[in-house]
């Protein structure tokens, strides 16, 4: 039996997380960013008041400061669950993580939202190897208690802020024919310019993104900078048609793949706690080559011409437009669909 497996949503439902929480028989650590889901609070508390030991761990706000775990916090210590704030060492908690009796650990994307299950590309990957397993028990128990996470040299996963860079940009670096990556956020310069590197020793790169109105006012400069730098050099940007980008999954060359929580944003790598595996299982790669494939054939792409940018931050307002340097009736200069490199491409 493999050790690990993977689900896709929306079109694997969250069946198979929710079966977990119900066949819990000793104990339950929980760790998420946001918790909202009726049928995973209800499930979750049917654990507790079946003698199963649970303990969660909330993101207590957004950077904002809005507040959106209050509501299910109150619920689930009514019911006796003993709930604590995420480590205050870090701006937020971005894990999503989930062990069952200390023997299955969850490493997901995907929030406990209700739209994540429904609306939303996301992934969890579910690991039984007892290394994977022990590392996510460490950490939240280092979270949990306030203490600094120290697992040694000899780390199995992706850690922010531990490893996370580090490891991807030598995933990237690695890919030898092709490399597919989805995330919500391109920003951080070192992994942007291992991808442009990536693209120009002749690896055949696919980005997915989503478009940049989707972007906080204070990341739009190096979010579309990020995106019209991979442009630039030939990589192909495009955005889904009908989901919403919310998982954050890289594959190369068609035999491993890093699925997880981890955005590509400075950001994620040094002030956030963030999770993601990296897999070499043939039928956890399999189906992502084969969602990757549907999802590029069911996407467009991102215009990220001058025109394409005003027309796409149109509602954002003119700040965004005016944040960018953008003319508001753009004479398509550089940055158009026949640029120099798209004519050299030929």
């Amino acid at each position: 039996m493999s050790h690990r497996s993977i689900i896709i949503l929306p079109d694997d439902t969250g069946k198979e997380i929710i079966d977990a929480i119900n066949n819990a028989n000793d104990s339950l650590l929980i760790k998420m960013f946001l918790f909202s889901d009726a049928e995973l609070i209800q499930a979750v508390i049917a654990a507790k008041q079946r003698g199963v030991s649970v303990k969660v761990m909330l993101n207590p706000a957004r950077r904002t400061g809005e507040e959106e775990n209050e509501d299910t916090r109150k619920l689930l210590e009514t019911a006796g669950i003993e709930v604590r704030d995420s480590n205050p060492d870090f701006t937020i908690t971005h894990e999503k993580s989930m062990v069952v009796d200390d023997k299955v650990a969850f490493i997901k994307s995907l929030n406990w939202e209700h739209k994540n299950f429904v609306e939303t590309r996301d992934y969890a990957i579910i690991t039984h190897h007892p290394d994977e397993v022990k590392e996510v028990i460490l950490c939240f128990d280092a979270d949990w208690h306030r203490k600094v996470f120290e697992p040694g040299d000899d780390l199995k996963l992706i850690w922010c802020s531990n490893n996370g860079r580090t490891r991807i940009a030598r995933f990237i670096d690695e890919a030898k024919h092709t490399l597919f990556v989805q995330n919500e956020r391109f920003q951080d310069l070192v992994i942007i310019e291992r991808i442009v590197h990536a693209a120009s020793r002749g690896v055949k790169v696919h980005v997915m993104a989503r478009p940049p109105h989707t972007l906080k006012m204070d990341k739009l400069v190096e979010g579309v900078g990020g995106l019209r730098i991979m442009d630039d050099v030939g990589i192909k940007i495009h955005k889904l048609k009908h989901l919403k980008l919310h998982g954050k999954m890289l594959l190369a060359d068609d035999c491993r793949a890093i699925v997880g929580s981890i955005n590509l944003s400075p950001g994620s790598f040094d002030h956030r706690r963030e999770l993601a595996i990296e897999v070499h299982d043939a039928p956890v790669v399999e189906r992502l080559k084969k969602i990757a494939r549907h999802d590029w054939e069911n996407s467009h792409p991102l215009d990220l011409s001058e025109r394409g940018l005003v027309e796409d931050l149109q509602d954002s307002g003119q700040t965004a437009i005016e944040k960018l340097v953008l003319d508001d009736e753009p004479k398509e200069k550089h940055h158009n669909k026949h640029h120099k490199h798209h004519k050299h491409k030929k």
